[in-house]
């Protein structure tokens, strides 16, 4: 079968490698749906490795994506199938995979193949919204608008924040924010972040302050904006700096409840990201708009350097085999 992997900084190659083979308890999922970028993706992606790191496993690095079940050992699922699949030893760049059955979320048989790709990562933020608690009337600020921050915005606001306030550099990213329910926009390249939400509350501050990017500023900021006793969501993943000097005082001065969210560490992503396909089959969430760019497989270093690069006003680029 084909196959992509990471062979060198920045640099994928296409590789032929043997057909998986369906054994008990497995089922054999096809590769020619659809695969997503995700941010994690780009630690790997964008960072330098070790040479002898080089070329990385097959399929390497993706963990978003949906095939169609052509070989089943299982009752849970039939051939024809389509499912979210979660990996446990493969990447997502390949034509066909082995996943078990409690590792698989079923998708409705209709709609948007790209578009339901989104239940995966938007599952994990309705995770980190169920840890965090309740923002009916409450102050909630994000801090990065990716695809994971848009999409705290967008739950937030249907979940009745009184100000959905959400920064970033990128005005693009923060002109969707606006289109699924951010009340305010900081782009903290040009603004002070402080001063834009101090003015905004009224020298209040917010009640929840969610750090949904990874960044060593941001996640010193999310105590500056915060309310005495107010809660802290820390969901971004670092993207190339795991350890940096922390303002502990500025942190312990705000009395926070600290909820750390990663679904997966958790063993919560199948459930959540189950009640994602169901709230969007139902049609209470639509998630369309996240898809911003469609690529073919072929195209998989084009795909990574757009995604890498924020080129094109790029959210989520979904690539199809």
């Amino acid at each position: 079968m084909r196959a992509a992997r990471l062979a060198g900084y920045k640099t994928f190659e296409f590789v032929d490698v043997e057909k998986p083979k369906a054994m008990q308890g497995q089922v054999l999922i096809i590769q020619t749906t659809r695969m997503s970028i995700y941010g994690s993706d780009l630690r790997t992606f964008d960072s330098v490795h070790a040479e002898e790191s080089y070329p990385f496993g097959v399929g390497n690095p993706c963990h978003e994506w949906v095939g169609e079940v052509v070989e089943s050992s299982t009752k849970y699922l039939s051939v024809g199938d389509r499912v979210i699949f979660l990996p446990t030893a493969t990447g997502g760049l390949a034509e066909y995979s082995l996943e078990v059955p409690d590792r698989c979320i079923k998708l409705p048989e209709d709609g948007d193949l790209s578009v339901w790709t989104m239940a995966q990562p938007v599952g994990t933020v309705m995770y980190s919204l169920q840890r965090i608690g309740n923002v009916i009337g409450k102050r909630v600020a994000i801090l990065g608008q990716g695809g994971i921050g848009i999409s705290f915005a967008q739950l937030v606001a249907s979940q009745g924040a009184s100000q959905v306030i959400v920064s970033d550099i990128l005005d693009y990213s923060l002109e969707m924010s606006k289109r699924v329910g951010a009340t305010h926009t900081i782009n903290s390249s040009r603004e002070d972040l402080l001063g834009a939400i101090t003015e905004i509350t009224d020298g209040e501050m917010v009640d929840i302050a969610i750090e949904a990017c990874g960044s060593p500023d941001t996640a010193h900021q999310v105590y500056q904006i915060l309310r005495s006793q107010g809660t802290v969501g820390l969901f971004g993943l670092t993207h190339d700096q795991d350890i940096f000097p922390f303002d502990y005082s500025a942190m312990m001065s705000k009395l926070p409840t600290i909820v750390v969210t990663i679904a997966g560490r958790a063993g919560e992503s199948p459930r959540y990201i189950g009640k994602c396909v169901d709230l969007m089959a139902q049609g209470r969430l639509d998630l369309s708009h996240l898809v911003t760019h469609r690529m073919k497989f072929d195209d998989v270093q084009a795909a990574y350097d757009t995604y890498s690069e924020k080129k094109d006003r790029s959210i989520k680029v979904v690539m199809e085999l």
